[in-house]
C-alpha cells in the first residue's frame, strides 16, 4: 500500500452514484409496494451497501483500513432508471473516494440480485463519483500566488564546512512543490545577531514568509527562538502546537522542540527544528494549509 504516515488526519468526504435500469414499469412497481419476492430491495440493498463501505479494505488490496463514520445512502427512480447515491465521510489520513465506489457498487448488485426473477432485462449502469472534499485538493487555489519566501539554516557546523546542510533543502523542495518562490537560502551560524539580522533583512525586501532550520533544540547552542521572538510583532502559538502534535505522533521527541511561529507586519516566520526529519515533518504538519494565513494577511481569507 501507499505510504500515508506523513499526512494528517483531516475530514474526507466522498459522494459516489450507481445506476440500475430495469426494462419495465411493472419492476419499478414492485419496488415501491415492497411486492417483489425477495423481500424489500432498497432496505436489503442498503445493508449490503453498508457492509460494502465498511470491507473496502479488505476486497481492494491497496486500499487502506480506515475508520468509517458516516454512510448515508438515497434512491431517486426516473423512469426506469434508479439512481444509488451513496455519502461516506471519515476523518482520516487519506480518502474514501473508493469505499463510496464500492457501497454504490454492492448495492446495485444486490438489486439485481433481488430483481432477476422478476426481470431479465436489469442493467447496472455508470458506477461513478460525484464529488469529493478533504486533502492537498481543496488547498489548491484558495491561498494568493506569487508569494515570497526565505529560507535560513542555523547550524555553526554547517557553516563551518563540517556538514552538509538536509533540513534547508527538504523546506526548500516541499515549498516549490506548493508553488512559494525560493527568494534566499543561506546557511548562517547559530548566532543571535546574525539571526535577527536575516529577519530584518528579508522583512524589508517583502517577503513573505521567513523560515529558519535548526537552534530550536535544548542546548545552550540553540538560540533561533531567543532571538526571533522579539522580532514578531505577534506570535501564533497554534501554528507550533499543530507541529508538536503533529510529530508527538510519530516520536516522542517531538515534545522537547521549542519552536516558535509569529508575524512581523506582513510577513509570517517560522523556527523549525534543525534535523531532517524534524524539518520534514514539521512542513508536512503544515503545509499547503498554512499558506491560507496569507490569504488572511493580504485580506482577502477569513
Amino acid at each position: 500500500m501507499v505510504d500515508i504516515t506523513h499526512k494528517s488526519s483531516t475530514l474526507r468526504i466522498a459522494e459516489a452514484q450507481a445506476t440500475v435500469t430495469v426494462s419495465r414499469q411493472e419492476t419499478i412497481d414492485a419496488i415501491i409496494n415492497k411486492t417483489v419476492p425477495k423481500g424489500d430491495v432498497f432496505e436489503m440493498a442498503k445493508v449490503a451497501g453498508l457492509f460494502g463501505v465498511k470491507r473496502t479494505s479488505d476486497l481492494i488490496p491497496d486500499c487502506h483500513p480506515l475508520p468509517i463514520e458516516y454512510t448515508h445512502i438515497s434512491y431517486e427512480i426516473e423512469g426506469l432508471n434508479i439512481y444509488i447515491n451513496i455519502v461516506v465521510k471519515t476523518i482520516y489520513k487519506t480518502g474514501v473516494e473508493v469505499e463510496a465506489m464500492h457501497g454504490a457498487s454492492l448495492v446495485a448488485l444486490t438489486m439485481y440480485d433481488m430483481l432477476k426473477p422478476i426481470d431479465k432485462g436489469i442493467e447496472i449502469n455508470n458506477i461513478k463519483l460525484l464529488k469529493k472534499r478533504g486533502g492537498k485538493s481543496d488547498y489548491k487555489g484558495k491561498y494568493p500566488r506569487g508569494l515570497r519566501a526565505g529560507v535560513i539554516v542555523c547550524s555553526d557546523s554547517i557553516s563551518a564546512g563540517k556538514k552538509k546542510d538536509k533540513a534547508g533543502k527538504a523546506i526548500v523542495e516541499k515549498l516549490k512543490s506548493c508553488e512559494v518562490e525560493i527568494s534566499e537560502y543561506r546557511i548562517i551560524a547559530d548566532e543571535v545577531v546574525e539571526i535577527q539580522q536575516q529577519v530584518n533583512k528579508l522583512y524589508n525586501e517583502g517577503i513573505d514568509l521567513i523560515i529558519f532550520t535548526g537552534g530550536t533544540g535544548l542546548s545552550a547552542r540553540d538560540v533561533t527562538p531567543e532571538a526571533v521572538i522579539p522580532l514578531l510583532d505577534r506570535e501564533i502559538p497554534g501554528i507550533m502546537e499543530a507541529v508538536r502534535s503533529y510529530g508527538q505522533e510519530r516520536t516522542p521527541y517531538a515534545m522537547l522542540s521549542r519552536s516558535v511561529a509569529g508575524t512581523k507586519g506582513d510577513s509570517l516566520i517560522l523556527t523549525l527544528p534543525g534535523s531532517t526529519k524534524g524539518a520534514s515533518e514539521s512542513m508536512d504538519a503544515l503545509f499547503p494549509a498554512l499558506l491560507h494565513i496569507f490569504g488572511i494577511i493580504k485580506g482577502g481569507g477569513h
